[in-house]
C-alpha cells in the first residue's frame, strides 16, 4: 500500500517531545524520518520516564520514535554541521526545537539551510517562538501552560492552579500544529517550489484552545476564574460520583439535552420548571449540580450510564488507564495496539490517528534500541560514504 507521505524525507534534529512528535506523526503516514542523536549519549527522550527493562530505552522513546531511523551527529563541530547540510540537500522537512539562535551559532540557521536547499521546510518549535522579548528564554510544557492562560483556569478556586491533564499536553499540541504547518508549507512548495520556515511557540497552541476567554476579556474586561471541574458557560457540565465510587462525565450544552437528562434519565420533570433557561442554571449552578450528584450517587456507574444512554444524554465513565484497556469502543476502534520491541517485550501504545480510508497510517517499527542504529544505511546509502569513512568519523566523535 502506498502511504500518503511516501517519498518525503524528514530530518528530526529535535529532542524530548514537541518537535519529535511532529516527526512521529509524519512518519506514521509514510515519511522517511531520520532521527539525529548525539554520539554515544543519544536523545534525552531515551531516559525520560520509565525504562521498559532495567537498562535501555524508556516507554516514551519507543513510542515517540516509532518508524524513525537513528543516526548520530555532533552538531557542534564543523564536520557535523557539514554532514547535516548534505542531508538537508536531500530532505523535504527539517524539525528542531533548540533555543532561538542556537542553530544560527552552529551555522545551521534558516538562511544557512535555505541556501543549501531552497525548497526545504524548516519547523522550529521553541518555548516562545523565534521572535518577541521572551524568545531566548527556556521552557517546557508546564511553562507553556502557565503562559497561555490555560493553567490559571484549571483547578478549584480555593486551591492552587493545576496543569491541565499532564504538563506535556502543550508539547503534543505544538507537535500537532507543527505537523499541520509543515504540510501547509509543503502544499505551497508543491505549487511554487519555495520552502519556508514554520515557527511555533510551545504556548501558542494552548492559547488557541481558549474558546471565548480572550474575546470576553477584550470586550468586557471579565477574567475567568477557576471553578473546578465545572464549565463556565453551561450547566450541568461536570463530573459526578456514582454509588460505587466511579466518576462519570455528563455534558448538557442546551435546553434539549437538559430536558433529556432530568425528564428521561432522572425522572424528575419538575426540574424543568425550576431551571427553565441556561441563565437560571448558571445562576443556581451549585444547587443543580447537587441534585444531579444526589441522583447519580444512588446507583453504580453502569446503571447510571445505562439510563443516560437510553435518554441520549452525552455521558461517559471518567476512564482510568485500566478502563481504557477494558473499553469496548476503544478496542473496536483499535485506539490501543500492541507491538513487539526489538528486545522481545510486547509494548502497548496508542494507535495511529487520524484514520484515513485509502492511505491509513501504520506502525512499522518502534524507536531503535541502539544509538545510531542506521548510521551505515543513511551515511553510506544516502551520502555515499565508505565504512572506513564511518569508522574515522566515529573515532573523532563526529558521529
Amino acid at each position: 500500500m502506498t502511504h500518503a507521505l511516501e517519498g518525503l524525507t524528514v530530518l528530526d534534529l529535535a529532542t524530548f517531545v514537541a518537535a519529535p512528535f511532529c516527526c512521529t506523526l509524519l512518519g506514521e503516514f509514510g515519511a522517511d524520518v531520520i532521527k539525529v542523536e548525539r554520539p554515544e549519549i543519544g536523545d534525552d527522550l531515551r531516559r525520560l520516564g520509565n525504562p521498559v527493562r532495567d537498562e535501555g530505552p524508556t516507554y516514551w522513546w519507543y513510542i515517540k520514535s516509532r518508524n524513525k531511523k537513528s543516526i548520530t551527529c555532533n552538531l557542534r563541530t564543523p564536520e557535523g554541521q557539514d554532514i547535516i547540510k548534505k542531508l538537508t540537500a536531500q530532505a523535504d522537512i527539517l524539525a528542531e526545537n533548540f533555543r532561538p539562535g542556537t542553530m544560527e551559532r552552529w551555522h545551521l540557521g534558516y538562511d544557512d539551510l535555505k541556501a543549501v536547499n531552497p525548497g526545504l521546510i524548516i519547523l522550529r518549535i521553541s518555548a516562545f517562538g523565534q521572535t518577541g522579548p521572551y524568545r531566548e528564554q527556556p521552557g517546557f510544557g508546564r511553562i507553556a501552560g502557565a503562559v497561555s492562560g490555560i493553567t490559571y483556569i484549571s483547578g478549584y478556586p480555593d486551591r492552587p492552579p493545576v496543569s491541565p491533564g499532564t504538563p506535556t499536553i502543550p508539547d503534543y499540541l505544538a507537535g500537532t500544529f507543527g505537523a499541520l504547518g509543515a504540510l501547509i508549507a509543503l502544499q505551497h512548495r508543491n505549487r511554487t517550489g519555495v520552502g519556508q520556515m514554520v515557527d511555533v511557540g510551545l504556548y501558542e497552541p494552548m492559547l488557541r484552545m481558549l474558546d471565548e476567554l480572550v474575546p470576553l476579556y477584550g470586550a468586557k474586561g471579565e477574567v475567568r476564574e477557576r471553578i473546578g471541574s465545572g464549565t463556565a458557560y453551561v450547566v450541568p457540565h461536570n463530573h459526578y460520583q456514582a454509588g460505587d465510587g466511579k466518576w462519570l462525565a455528563i455534558a448538557c450544552t442546551n435546553d434539549r439535552m437538559f430536558e433529556r437528562l432530568v425528564k428521561g434519565a432522572m425522572g424528575q420533570p419538575e426540574l424543568l420548571d425550576r431551571f427553565t433557561t441556561m441563565a437560571k442554571r448558571l445562576e443556581h449552578r451549585d444547587e443543580l449540580d447537587g441534585l444531579i450528584q444526589t441522583w447519580v450517587g444512588q446507583f453504580d456507574a453502569k446503571e447510571v450510564l445505562r439510563q443516560l444512554e437510553a435518554a441520549e444524554v452525552p455521558s461517559s465513565l471518567v476512564n482510568s488507564a485500566q478502563d481504557l484497556f477494558e473499553d469496548p469502543h476503544i478496542q473496536a476502534r483499535e485506539n490501543l495496539v500492541s507491538f513487539p520491541t526489538p528486545l522481545g517485550d510486547l509494548l502497548h501504545m496508542v494507535g495511529v490517528m487520524p484514520k484515513l480510508s485509502e492511505t491509513p497510517g501504520t506502525i512499522e517499527s518502534l524507536g531503535p534500541v541502539e544509538v545510531g542504529a542506521h548510521n551505515e544505511e543513511i551515511y553510506c546509502g544516502r551520502l555515499g560514504l565508505s565504512r572506513n569513512d564511518l569508522a574515522d568519523l566515529q573515532a573523532r566523535g563526529i558521529i
